[in-house]
């Protein structure tokens, strides 16, 4: 298996990278890509931005935001963070079993000491009910990438100044705050690996996942970028990461809300009806799913806002691809019925 470390701190490039490697075929699946990023926000596909973000607390700090392909929720990551990447082919990997991709990261922290590390709930890895990594899916083509965060010495007051969790989320996991909810990995590890910056904690993970005794041994399964791969990175960044329509959207004004937090995610849904007809509905939310809910969204334009309607409406549709892990009955039911 090969690997990637880049050598950017913009998350815009390396976003682009990931992408760009996927659909390329320059690497042969499976490989990995490993990126630390000055400080960021980056917003699930189905997110509102606007709503996850202080956007007076990120201009003032110059934190980048951007968007990703893959669902879930917003992650805030700053140099105290190293990012990893799974690229594998799609018919190998079942869509949302993180647990299994993730494992040669959890292997690694735990021969570093960090032997209480596990994956729970649906895309976390956390260490004594702390979360430390969350991790998000996409596929397309033949090929699945899952990528994920990896707190090592991050500032906690900053994810908790910078992002707006909703308050129904806080309250599903049982805690009071953002910062008594998410650790560092540092603190949990063997006295030796404490000392590391995150760029030499990156180069000791390597060195676990390819079991090797020297960086220099794991640098033969490293792929570099050359001049036609970094022309057409830069594209896909100008493209889609530092597009304003692609990062923040317009949201359209509604008439009616419809929010619920199931296990597999928050959907909610934005109803612009008039004359008793839905004229336009957009879907946020931190749900996961192989394929884009604006699938979902568009059958609904010119559907009288009704019960009936909007469940005839939704029958057509296999919901499992676009909102992995919640009931179908469940979605239909918030859609549907009128409270």
């Amino acid at each position: 298996m090969q690997y990637l470390v880049m050598q950017t701190d913009d998350i815009r490039t390396n976003l682009a990278t990931e992408q760009y490697l996927m659909n390329s075929g320059k690497l042969e699946a499976p490989f990995m890509l490993f990126y630390i990023e000055k400080p960021c926000i980056i917003v699930g596909r189905n997110q509102n931005t606007m709503e996850e973000i202080n956007q007076k607390y990120c201009e003032d700090n110059k934190i980048t935001i951007t968007r990703r392909l893959s669902g879930g929720g917003a992650m805030y990551q700053d140099l105290g963070n190293m990012c990893f990447s799974f690229v594998v082919p799609a018919k190998d990997q079942k869509f949302g079993d993180f647990k299994t991709l993730v494992q040669p990261i959890v292997k690694a922290l735990h021969e570093m000491g960090a032997t209480k590390a596990e994956v729970t709930g649906r895309n976390d890895i956390v260490i004594e009910g702390k979360k430390f990594s969350g991790n998000a899916m996409y596929t397309k083509g033949d090929k699945t990438f899952s990528h994920g965060t990896l707190m090592f010495d991050v500032d906690t007051s900053a994810v908790e100044n910078a992002l707006r969790v909703p308050k129904d989320k806080i309250e599903s996991k049982g805690v009071k705050s953002v910062r008594s909810h998410v650790t560092n990995i540092k603190p949990y590890l063997d006295k030796q690996y404490q000392a590391l910056d995150t760029f030499a904690f990156r180069d000791e993970l390597i060195k676990k996942i390819w079991q090797v005794d020297s960086l220099e041994q794991a640098q033969k399964f490293e792929y570099h970028l050359d001049e036609t791969d970094k022309a057409e990175i830069a594209k896909i960044e100008q493209e889609l990461y530092k597009n304003w329509d692609w990062v923040y959207g317009r949201s359209p004004e509604f008439t009616v809300q419809r929010r619920h937090r199931f296990t597999g995610g928050t959907i909610d849904a934005r109803f612009l009806i008039d004359s008793g007809v839905i004229t336009s509905v957009k879907i946020y939310g931190d749900f996961f799913g192989k394929k884009d809910v604006s699938d979902v969204e568009a059958p609904l334009a010119g559907v009288k806002y009704a019960p009936a309607e909007i469940r005839q409406a939704m029958a057509k549709i296999d919901l499992t691809r676009y909102f992995a892990g919640i009931p179908t009955e469940e979605i239909i039911e918030l859609l549907a019925v009128q409270k």
